[in-house]
């Protein structure tokens, strides 16, 4: 008989952070530790060119409720769905390595042990919410999520970032995702719009602990692609 897992899976998508990745990593198990949570922590490792990995390896080698895993090439939605994938918890949080944001955590946890909602979205654009990155990146949020908005009819304020949910009622969404980089994080929310899951929007209080891993201008091609391909999908084929 397989082993059971623990209650909480913790996703992170980790991309050439080296600098961050190790205090990061150990402030959060810290965190959840001190919340007296069954846990792990996934490392989703996806084409990091600097030290990344042999921290990594070593890091987990020392702590047993980290784990982590190599993606040849840097791929976001990629390395965030194989790490959902492998999650073995009852709820999963998909986090990000420069936020790693307990109040989150506390807030949303909750919610979906009381079974007030099967996905929570932490929302950088919610009312009550404190969007501190660059004024070119929040414009940037806002105008990819209007448009999600006019393309596939999403309802909510934002996609990209903090989520939980309860694993039994999110894998079904997760199997008809088709598009990855970016967008695979915004097919994941817009799909549990779609399919009548109950999706809450909470407000984040956002501050990055560093610059992005890689350029925002560097991302738009791929992301016009993804959605492109994702309304194709959905608006044409009815998939």
């Amino acid at each position: 008989m397989a082993a059971a897992g623990p209650h909480l899976s913790v996703v992170i998508p980790v991309y050439n952070e080296e600098s961050i990745v190790e205090s990061a990593a150990l402030e959060l198990a810290a965190g959840l530790d001190q919340r007296k949570v069954d846990y792990e922590i996934i490392l989703a490792e996806n084409g990091s060119k600097d030290r990344t990995p042999e921290i990594l390896e070593r890091l987990t080698k020392a702590h047993p409720r980290l784990k982590w895993f190599h993606n040849d090439t840097p791929n976001y939605g990629s390395a965030l769905k194989r790490g959902i994938q492998e999650a073995r918890g009852e709820l999963v949080v998909c986090d990000e390595i420069d936020l790693c944001d307990l109040a989150f955590y506390d807030l949303a946890l909750p919610r979906l042990e009381r079974r007030e909602a099967d996905l929570v979205v932490g929302s950088k654009a919610a009312k009550g919410s404190s969007d501190r990155r660059p004024l070119i990146r929040r414009v940037a949020t806002r105008a990819h999520n209007g448009l999600l908005k006019v393309t596939l009819g999403f309802k909510g304020t934002d996609t990209h970032g903090l989520k939980a949910f309860r694993r039994e009622s999110l894998m079904p969404t997760i199997a008809k995702c088709v598009v990855d980089m970016d967008v695979f994080a915004s097919e994941f929310v817009v799909r549990a719009w779609r399919d009548g899951l109950d999706v809450v929007e909470i407000p984040i209080q956002l501050e990055e602990k560093r610059q992005p891993s890689i350029h925002l201008f560097r991302r738009v091609p791929n992301v016009l692609k993804n959605v492109a391909r994702l309304v194709y999908v959905i608006r044409v084929r009815g998939e």
